[in-house]
């Protein structure tokens, strides 16, 4: 068996090209005049929409950074922003020191790079080039934690897992200094990183018994696999809509 990845973005153009039956995504799917439901729609291709957790994308730096342990959300713009020109953490901050900013993050195919940019930088996609990308998280672990200049961000499963090698920044979003955790993302406090996770099965790969059978599994035992993988139990409301969904769909 091989088994290969991408990002949510990469995730739709196979599902809306009719090449697999369902789409793990970090974001919702773009089903707007300009977006993949288009393509969708080009195929013939219907979807369900099921939300299955919550993420919190985390912003993180070496444990050797000694200076960074709260950003806000407008420093966070002027590190990412489409054009920035900001070379130096003294760039983002005076009392920081002139040491060179150096950013790595995921790559424009990824649900994770969209939602960033779109609630940091006030649209997806508009976000700095100069940047070491990759679809691959470990690799952004591996970048940021082996350079004491290094930032980035990725899913809080990712940091949950090698707390031994970086460290969480907290994130002012104008309320004070929140850390990612599944207690402050449940209380709403964690803004504006605090994002869905979904699964887009295919209406017709639904009129299968085994697929039907393999995602009604999904959703039964769903918090029991997100517990186990680091991400946070979506609030019940989410979830019991999500098999009302499935159950109208398969009736």
């Amino acid at each position: 068996m091989t088994v290969a990845f991408a990002g949510t973005g990469g995730g739709f153009k196979k599902f809306c090209n009719g090449e697999t039956d369902m789409n793990d995504a970090s974001r919702p799917i773009k089903a707007d005049d300009a977006g993949e439901g288009v393509a969708c729609k080009a195929k013939g291709i219907e979807w369900l929409e099921l939300g299955i957790a919550t993420d919190a994308l985390s912003v993180v730096v070496s444990k050797d950074n000694t200076f960074v342990t709260c950003l806000t959300t407008a420093q966070l713009k002027t590190m990412w922003d489409q054009g920035s020109t900001a070379k130096s953490w003294k760039d983002i901050d005076p009392a920081f020191p002139d040491e060179p900013l150096k950013l790595f993050g995921p790559g424009p195919d990824s649900g994770t790079f969209d939602y960033f940019t779109e609630v940091i930088n006030g649209k997806a996609k508009q976000s700095r080039s100069d940047y070491t990308p990759s679809e691959d998280d470990n690799a952004l672990v591996t970048g940021v934690a082996g350079d004491k200049d290094a930032l980035g961000y990725f899913g809080f499963a990712y940091l949950e897992e090698n707390l031994d090698k970086i460290k969480p920044v907290a994130i002012d979003s104008g309320s004070g200094c929140v850390e990612p955790s599944a207690e402050n993302v449940n209380g709403g406090k964690y803004k504006p990183l605090a994002r869905p996770l979904f699964i887009y099965p295919s209406v017709s790969a639904l009129e299968r018994p085994e697929f039907a059978a393999f995602v009604q599994y999904y959703l039964d035992n769903v918090n029991t696999f997100v517990d186990e993988t680091g991400y946070i139990e979506a609030a019940p409301d989410v979830l019991d809509k999500s098999k009302t969904d499935l159950a109208a769909a398969l009736k």
